[in-house]
């Protein structure tokens, strides 16, 4: 009896403790699972539910992935082209007969390197790829120079937020708002102080800080915002993190850095990963855990940097921008050496090691080439982009993913074409009065501040912004405050009717050339400019479409050509007082009926030719021994070809420029220069006006086409074909190009139709 009651009571403890043991791992479950939805719970939610969402906190494109999987189909490498196969399985088993291959994975490794703008010097590739991931990225840096160790940094940290985009993994929250980069400049860049500011310019503190409001709601209200704001985090982060991990600090002097100079090694990836943790969504972490890293070819991508030659962070004429990347596979690493001789050639080698990378939609992992030698340098030192932001309002956010594109199609100058007669945006710290008059509205101005962000935004990425203030034409609203501030007339002819008796289109104006207040306030917007966007050795004065009928009004006594070559040389005077008493090197003005004057010295003024490529100016200019930078408006005008605006005057240029018509335009073997003028030829500029076009066009005005010049001016391809016909190679490869533009958020527009895309040849 006393056993059977032992026996029960051992019993019911056992079962006691086994069903605590089943609650507690039931538990644990149901919890383990009611977290997993939590955190995937906008993959559930109805559409109609995330699109209002998306709507009211305006979330990065990141959340959707812009070019979709394509599961339905494999690509096999047939005679060196891509071929599309429906992707059957077994029937009732569900399992592929073949491993599937994605698209780009055969892109990449079928047939001629895939990369754009094509290399020019050498190029061997392999046809094997490896799986990473993002987060087993490191860069290790060997420089004696500060200054270029701290600038590549910047640039590494959005080369890897640029991958974290392209691997579809979770972007920084909207709480990356706050980190510094956004509404205090890109990658953390010191301003101005406020106090300062307000010391020397004649606004009243009150409208300052109004002004400073505008700006910064101008910057947040863009639908764009979200992609520079996880730059600007990660560049942040690494900065910080990177800093941190060198062996010396990076604001040592250049001199001491030289010589005590060690190899200096960073995880930035680590760096940049455990920085955004937090922000990461956590079903990523226990992805991490449950999915064993057999899955990777390599455990670590070590980016091995050497820039020796060049401490210099502000591009010239001069800049060497040649580059050498090799990649080596070796057991489960990657070594990637690039080699250049300034900070500038090792940013296109980045930019060139980013097209080497691709997103595996099978794997969801990315992929890289496991063995590549390149060796490469650009065929043109200018290979520019001009925006115009008075016609219509760019908001920061919109020309800095301008520049990102530029960077990737290593364009190398952005040419701002800030004012013109329609507004005058730009906050001058000494001339408030010229945006009060003369902007749009008040959200609608560009501070110091920006102007400043927005060179140090582009520098990082190897671009150089070239500001320009049009004059002596092309200058109305924004300049007519001058009497009552005692100044004078500063112009002429401002919103004159009809228009089309003094300028080329409404509204009219012209500075006035005999009024020194004017060549003083143009001295003082030199001078913050310059200041804003760093040393130069290049400078755009305008001077173009000068309407010698508005200046006749006022002075009928005065020979009218030569006043244009006088207000030419004051204004030159003027940049260099406004530049520390050095004249830039090269000062630039567009072309027009008067600069083949005898009275500007090409010695010391270079043409930036817009007119036609076949107008006899073209010669004239390289006969008289200007240097020239091309910008024909039969080709490399993108704003051409959307009909006319106004219904009197020639509003508009047609017909449109296709990206075949941007590619195939090699203006100096039509004029069959030769060896000594082609030395004339700086290089290139496609420009955008913006009649009809504002920030909601901006991107496909823009790309593909300005890609084909990237191309055009770097690579500079040998091509016989007439007319329009573009090789096969360079529609797959700008196909190719075109699509990382969009994975990047640019909205490029396409080439051509899906299909066509999807089956490499077979429409061209």
């Amino acid at each position: 009896m006393l056993l059977t009651r032992r026996f029960r009571h051992i019993l019911k403890m056992a079962l006691t403790v086994s069903l605590r043991r089943a609650l507690l791992m039931l538990l644990t479950a149901t919890v383990f699972i009611l977290m997993l939805l939590y955190w995937n719970q906008d993959d559930m939610k109805p559409q109609s539910f995330l699109v209002e969402k998306s709507m009211k906190r305006r979330v990065d494109v990141n959340k959707r992935p812009p070019i979709p999987d394509e599961k339905l189909w494999t690509y096999k490498c047939e005679n060196e082209r891509c071929v599309r196969h429906s992707y059957s399985t077994h029937e009732g088993g569900g399992t592929p007969t073949d491993r599937r291959i994605p698209f780009m994975t055969c892109a990449m490794t079928c047939g001629e390197v895939n990369i754009w703008p094509h290399p020019t010097i050498k190029t061997a590739i392999s046809s094997v790829s490896l799986k990473f991931t993002m987060e087993d990225v490191q860069l290790q840096m060997d420089t004696p120079h500060s200054d270029v160790e701290t600038q590549f940094k910047h640039a590494f940290a959005y080369f890897l937020s640029d991958l974290r985009r392209i691997q579809r993994l979770p972007s920084p929250d909207d709480g990356a708002e706050g980190v510094a980069g956004e509404d205090e400049g890109g990658g953390g860049f010191s301003r101005e102080p406020s106090a300062d500011a307000a010391m020397r310019s004649p606004l009243p503190e009150q409208q300052q800080q109004q002004q400073q409001q505008q700006s910064s709601r101008q910057r947040r209200d863009t639908s764009k915002a979200s992609h520079n704001v996880s730059h600007s985090a990660a560049v942040t982060a690494a900065a910080a993190g990177a800093g941190a991990g060198s062996d010396q600090s990076v604001h040592q002097p250049p001199d001491a850095s030289y010589h005590r100079h060690k190899r200096r090694h960073v995880d930035i990836g680590n760096v940049v990963g455990n920085s955004l943790t937090e922000k990461i969504a956590p079903a990523t972490v226990f992805g991490k855990v449950f999915q064993t890293r057999h899955h990777l070819d390599v455990d670590k991508l070590l980016v091995q940097v050497e820039v020796h030659k060049s401490g210099d962070i502000n591009l010239n004429l001069d800049t060497d921008e040649s580059y050498k990347l090799s990649v080596a596979h070796e057991k489960r690493t990657i070594k990637i050496q690039l080699t250049a001789n300034s900070f500038f050639g090792a940013r296109h080698a980045l930019s060139t090691l980013q097209q080497l990378i691709w997103y595996d939609d099978d794997d969801n992992l990315l992929r890289i080439l496991s063995k590549a030698i390149i060796v490469d340098t650009p065929r043109f030192r200018f290979r520019g982009l001009m925006l115009d932001t008075s016609r219509h309002f760019f908001s920061i956010e919109s020309i800095k993913r301008t520049i990102i594109g530029m960077s990737h199609a290593k364009l190398n100058r952005f040419h701002w074409h800030i004012t013109d007669s329609q507004s005058f945006p730009y906050v001058s710290k000494h001339f408030p009065e010229m945006a009060i008059h003369g902007a749009y509205s008040e959200r609608e101005m560009y501070t110091l501040d920006d102007v400043r962000d927005v060179a140090a935004f582009a520098r990082i990425h190897g671009v150089q912004v070239i500001p320009e203030i049009d004059a002596p034409a092309h200058s109305g609203n924004g300049w007519e405050w001058g009497p009552k501030h005692g100044l004078g007339e500063l112009a002429l002819c401002v919103n004159q009717q009809p228009w089309s008796f003094y300028c080329g289109e409404p509204p009219c104006g012209q500075l006035n050339p005999k009024n020194n207040n004017t060549y003083l306030i143009l001295q003082r917007l030199y001078e913050e400019l310059l200041n804003a966007t760093g040393p130069t050795d290049y400078f755009h004065l305008g001077g173009d479409e000068v309407n010698l009928e508005c200046w006749s009004q006022y002075f009928n006594d005065t020979d009218m050509r030569g006043l244009w070559c006088d207000f030419m040389h004051n204004a030159l005077a003027r940049l260099k007082i406004a530049n520390n008493n050095l004249e830039p090197r090269v000062v630039s003005v567009w072309s027009s009926g008067l600069t083949n004057t005898k009275c500007l010295p090409n010695s010391r003024f270079a043409v930036q030719v817009w007119g036609g490529s076949t107008w006899q100016e073209n010669y004239d200019l390289i006969d008289n021994g200007f240097n020239v930078i091309f910008s024909h408006v039969d080709a490399w005008y993108l704003d051409c070809g959307f009909g006319n605006w106004r219904s009197t005057g020639e509003g508009a240029c047609s017909p449109y420029r296709t990206w075949q018509n941007v590619y195939k335009h090699r203006p100096w073997e039509r004029m069959r220069l030769n060896k000594a003028q082609r030395k004339q030829v700086l290089g290139g500029e496609a420009c955008l006006w913006t009649e009809q076009t504002d920030e909601y066009q901006l991107d496909n005005r823009l790309w593909p086409r300005a890609a084909a010049l990237g191309e055009r001016l770097w690579s500079d391809l040998d091509d016989d074909r007439e007319f329009d016909v573009v090789p096969r190679d360079v529609f797959k490869r700008m196909s190719v190009f075109r699509n990382r533009l969009v994975e990047l958020g640019l909205e490029a527009e396409p080439i051509f139709p899906k299909y066509c895309a999807q089956h490499p040849g077979e429409c061209i």
